[in-house]
């Protein structure tokens, strides 16, 4: 599960979409990992008469991606006809969640029938964090350590809880179902307590399966929706989390929206940023704009472009005055900048965001340079 390439690959898979009043984009980069095992849904406007119902999620896989793949195609449908009237409006709210838990439930049995699966050939798991969307309600679906956020008026309102095998009640679950927690890993192992698939860990005899070493039970959390308060959803794996926090992730995001209103472009630069900020996982990210969201300010605009401006000039002064030990490679442009108190970096993001700006630069000042590592690839500058 831990291995890695030489470099990473960065090309991207990217979309985007609207309606219902949403906007929506998204991005993954398969980035060190020697497998891409994330996989995503997006819908706007759901069968069975939802018209004005959308569904957004990230799976996360590991130890292959056939479980996530899958559950990107199916998760949806078996939610869907988990047995709950998901048309009968807000006094539903109950059913539509026990029609999550159902359709959660059934898929991970589905699956279990695959031959690959069944016979052990294909270990495979996957976490699942989605988002449900009537039109008076978010529902926050989890299954593990991916995370979905809400940014409402201008600050995080609600975060979904990751589930780590050494959260009380996952550890208590875990011991009745006679395993143990070590090294924050059940049974030593998987870093994750609930998932989607991950089938060596449930077939403890006599236990139902929400009591096994892994669940695949989702925890549902349901707030109404706020017309004027609410900003954004984002959906992203641990790859995402492991270098940003809740509140780091939303202002770089919406300080991303003030001066631009492409969101694949926005998603993008959530996963750059991150890469470059040193994470090693796959990544993928979702971004769901509520009609709430912010909007381009000229302002936001202006200060963008002086801070771009500032960069490449000092770029350029630091390539002239390189005097005579020779060029400095970008590793060593990257470092000289990173010490300096450079002002209005887009908050979340910091000089890591604007890699991209310094690299161009330096790439149009120095162009027959050797190659250098992958410019700095092998060796965080930050």
């Amino acid at each position: 599960m831990g291995a890695f390439l030489d470099k990473p690959k960065t090309e991207k898979h990217s979309a985007h979409g609207e309606g219902n009043g949403l906007r929506y984009g998204l991005s993954s980069m398969q980035g060190w990992r020697v497998e891409m095992e994330d996989a995503h849904t997006a819908v706007v406007g759901l069968p069975h008469g939802l018209t004005d119902w959308s569904f957004f999620a990230v799976y996360d896989g590991h130890a292959g991606s056939r479980v996530a793949n899958y559950c990107s195609g199916h998760l949806l449908e078996h939610i869907l006809s988990g047995g709950a009237d998901f048309a009968s409006g807000p006094g539903s709210v109950e059913g539509v969640k026990d029609g999550i838990r159902s359709g959660f439930l059934n898929i991970d049995e589905y699956m279990r029938s695959f031959t690959d699966l069944r016979q052990g050939l294909d270990r495979s798991g996957s976490t699942a964090v989605c988002v449900l969307l009537s039109p008076t309600h978010l529902y926050f679906i989890n299954c593990g350590d991916s995370r979905a956020v809400l940014s409402r008026d201008g600050k995080v309102g609600f975060s979904t809880q990751d589930h780590k095998p050494c959260n009380p009640r996952e550890k208590e679950r875990i011991q009745n179902a006679g395993g143990s927690v070590m090294i924050q890993r059940v049974n030593g192992s998987l870093a994750v307590s609930r998932a989607l698939g991950d089938y060596d860990y449930k077939c403890v005899d006599g236990k139902g399966p929400t009591e096994q070493l892994v669940s695949p039970e989702p925890e549902v959390c349901v707030l109404e929706r706020a017309a004027e308060g609410d900003e954004f959803v984002v959906l992203a794996c641990d790859g995402i989390w492991d270098v940003m926090s809740n509140e780091e992730l939303c202002e770089f995001v919406r300080s991303r929206l003030l001066v631009c209103d492409d969101l694949e472009k926005v998603c993008n630069s959530v996963v750059d940023t991150c890469l470059h900020k040193g994470s090693r996982d796959n990544m993928s990210v979702v971004l769901v704009c509520l009609p709430g969201a912010p909007k381009i300010s000229e302002e936001a605009v202006k200060k963008e472009e002086e801070l771009d401006k500032y960069l490449e000039t000092h770029v350029e002064g630091l390539l002239a005055n390189c005097g005579e030990s020779g060029v400095p490679d970008l590793v060593s442009v990257l470092r000289s900048i990173s010490t300096e108190n450079i002002p209005n970096l887009p908050p979340g993001g910091g000089l890591a965001s604007k890699r991209s700006v310094i690299e161009a630069v330096y790439n149009k000042l120095n162009p027959h340079r050797e190659e250098e590592g992958n410019a700095g690839e092998l060796e965080d500058p930050w």
